[in-house]
């Protein structure tokens, strides 16, 4: 039971932090809800770093680097599905994507319906009513409907309709056309940016599409209005109305499009030099909050939604000494390691020691939930429902966070971790890497793959038929979380659809 006299130790490091720390001159009233800055690369890998895969990173990453230096490195993080979409819904929900109706694969693109319930409760929606500014700045991909501009002349609105919309490029929707469902009313105060990598060229701006631009424009466009809504924030900031700013970045994902002052900088082709163009858009970031003097309390974390794509062209990278990956199995949309484990840095210098580093085992659906451990604010009983608090770890407290961790593919495919353990339920890689299911099903292979993720993290043995105990306890715990609708303690949920963790023969469950 919850007693509100009792002050948690966590509070109370808080506290003696703020009030011992500079705080730059501003008051401890000001400081006990911190700005947020949550950045989000498209297809980066854990290996892309240079700090997190010094061995066999060789793209230049300073800005990254600087900033893992200055707080805490995850280093064994994990997107909430090997894809996109699904990881954005997880992130701004707290809840497993794959309880929805999207259990494989990532919506189309424009037109989509909202995959977050307008009722449901968002990061964003959580933080306005704490009284913060909210603000998303980039890649949506996670729905909306739109109406194309209105006209009295309907043969002139036509054509009008169909030159604006080449003027797009693959938008798909005309400028003056109206975002309905929008991230503006899924929490977010101020939307700035596009709908996903196939309609970037249709920029956005709250619910109208203002502008069509090209695909290498986004990057630097995205990064400049960043430090511009940091700008304008900052002194609301330093008196006591902080910001959240959501920072959904475009890159490194295709199109690889660098700008031409970064062509060639990383000597490994475009996607090193796209990643060294997005580490320097982070830097600009970092460098505004430095600047307008609220860093010390202003969260920073900076991850991926998914492992590195196959379309960076990782054969030939790895063949120049660049493994993407780190030392982890697959690329994005596997359900191995290289698909979800993403690299996770966090900045708060009021709280988080310079350079220090957590092993636990976190997951993209734990910021609600660690937002309102922060805030001290509780959250309802059917939100949040996969989501845990990493603030003991960013405390430093010796604590364990999770029961487990579930994983997802492109293919719906499901694992489990918890522990050492992480079992697979399926035959292959569940997305795109070698052997896929289909094949691994021909060759024979057992119907899952359970690795011993702290002797075995490049998941090369398994071992399910040494240790069938450790395959029924998984098993038994993923039917729990699907059978309840969430993961974490509270009353049972219903999930918005049926989810089933394996078919015969790895088979999609129909819907």
């Amino acid at each position: 039971m919850h007693n509100p006299m009792k002050i948690p130790f966590f509070a109370l490091v808080l506290l003696t932090a703020l009030s011992t720390r500079d705080l730059q001159g501003q008051s401890p009233s000001a400081t006990v809800r911190p700005n947020i800055v949550y950045i989000l690369a498209d297809d980066l890998g854990y290996g892309d770093i240079r700090i997190l895969n010094p061995d066999r990173c060789k793209i230049p990453t300073p800005n990254l680097d600087r900033l893992a230096s200055q707080g805490m490195r995850f280093t064994d993080a994990h997107s909430g599905s090997s894809v996109c979409t699904p990881t954005r819904y997880g992130l701004l929900t707290g809840r497993y994507a794959w309880r929805t109706r999207l259990q494989r694969g990532v919506l189309d693109g424009s037109n989509d319906p909202p995959l977050i319930d307008a009722d449901r409760l968002t990061v964003g929606f959580f933080l306005k009513q704490n009284e913060y500014t909210t603000a998303a700045i980039g890649k949506w991909h996670l729905g909306f409907h739109s109406t194309e501009p209105e006209s009295k002349d309907s043969t002139r609105t036509s054509n009008n309709a169909k030159r604006n919309k080449a003027k797009s490029g693959d938008a798909g929707l005309p400028v003056g056309s109206k975002i309905i469902e929008g991230p503006i009313t899924r929490g977010f105060d101020y939307f700035w940016g596009c709908s996903n990598a196939r309609t970037m060229s249709g920029l956005i701006e709250n619910d109208v599409v203002i502008e069509s631009l090209k695909p290498i424009e986004m990057l630097p466009r995205l990064g400049a209005k960043s430090v511009q809504y940091i700008d304008q924030q900052s002194e609301a900031a330093k008196n006591g109305k902080p910001f959240f700013l959501y920072v959904p970045l475009t890159s490194p994902h295709t199109p690889i499009v660098p700008s031409e002052e970064w062509l060639g900088k990383s000597e490994l082709g475009s996607y090193g030099d796209f990643v060294m163009q997005t580490d320097a858009v982070v830097g600009d970031i970092l460098n505004a909050i430095d600047r307008a003097g609220i860093a010390n309390n202003t969260l920073v974390i900076f991850t991926a939604d998914n492992g590195c794509s196959p379309a960076a062209k990782t054969e030939s990278l790895e063949k120049q000494g660049h493994y993407a990956s780190g030392p982890f199995r697959g690329y994005k949309a596997d359900i191995w390691e290289g698909g979800h484990r993403v690299p996770f840095i966090v900045r708060w210098p009021a709280l988080i020691p310079k350079g220090s580093a957590s092993d636990q085992p976190i997951c993209h659906v734990d910021l609600l939930a660690t937002c309102a451990d922060i805030l001290k604010s509780k959250l309802p009983i059917d939100a949040a429902v996969d989501s845990v608090s990493i603030l003991p770890a960013l405390l430093g407290e010796d604590k364990k966070l999770r029961e487990a961790v579930v994983h997802h593919s492109i293919d719906g495919k499901f694992a489990i971790r918890q522990g050492k353990w992480k079992l697979i339920f399926s035959s292959g890689s569940g997305g795109w890497g070698s052997p896929k299911d289909a094949e691994a099903t021909t060759l024979g292979m057992p119907d899952v793959q359970l690795y011993d993720m702290l002797n075995d993290p490049s998941e090369s043995t398994n071992v399910q038929s040494a240790h069938p105990d450790v395959v029924d306890k998984l098993t038994q715990l993923m039917e729990q979380y699907i059978e309840n609708g969430r993961s974490t303690p509270g009353p049972k949920q219903t999930n918005d659809a049926l989810v089933q963790r394996m078919t015969k023969k790895n088979a999609q469950p129909k819907q």
